[in-house]
């Protein structure tokens, strides 16, 4: 498996997929791209992704900005570290805060062991990402796309990436879960790089809103 650490990576996964589908090849030549936006494997970045479950791109990065001012920098001891008040001005709601404490001591505690993730067939990653409290399935997708890299992974639980797929079919109606995940099907082995094409080009679609989770 390779791994998506860089820019010639999801150029080599999409000249795959153009080869593959004429409808991933009609989007890219309508202007869509895949957008890399990596980010670095680890608590602060899984934390994130909580943060930002559904929220705007707007309010989760205003919740995060405050909280890394709050806890600086921000590691797992350094937010247990931090009164319960003092958490709750970043914004965060207490379920939030609640699976952020949890998570900081399951990473501590070695219940999520991030690095071993890194390393997993995608299906045990999410199995085990998945057994800690706040955490579904699209976040563990998620994290697995931009902090692993993982070339594989289409997060069908994603609205955006609903949108992409009924306006690429030019269908009435989104694509349910289900559905979304046998339209990406034939996309695999590059289902990630395909998912940043659809994020990508549901912004040119919606006249430059950004809905990508990274």
């Amino acid at each position: 498996m390779v791994l998506i650490r860089q820019q010639t990576d999801l150029d080599d996964g999409l000249a795959a997929l153009c080869r593959a589908d004429p409808e991933i090849a009609r989007i890219v030549a309508a202007g869509a791209r895949p957008q890399l936006r990596l980010r670095a494997p680890g608590f602060a970045s899984l934390l994130r992704i909580i943060v930002g479950q559904q929220l705007s791109i707007a309010s989760a990065d205003a919740i995060w900005g405050r909280l890394m001012l709050a806890v600086d920098p921000l590691s797992p001891e350094n937010l247990l570290a931090q009164p319960e008040a003092c958490l709750r001005t970043t914004g965060l709601g207490p379920a939030k805060l609640d699976y952020a404490r949890g998570l900081a001591l399951a990473v501590l505690d070695g219940t999520i062991d991030l690095a071993a993730v890194a390393r997993m067939h995608a299906d045990d990653a999410i199995t085990h990402l998945t057994a800690q409290k706040g955490i579904g399935p699209w976040t563990a997708e998620i994290y697995l796309l931009f902090a692993t890299g993982h070339p594989d992974i289409f997060p069908a639980g994603d609205l955006a990436l609903r949108e992409a797929l009924r306006l690429m079919h030019d269908r009435d109606t989104r694509p349910d879960n289900r559905e979304a995940m046998t339209l990406s099907a034939g996309w695999a082995p590059w289902r990630g790089v395909a998912a940043r094409l659809l994020w990508d080009y549901y912004r040119l679609r919606k006249s430059g809103r950004d809905a990508m989770p990274a």
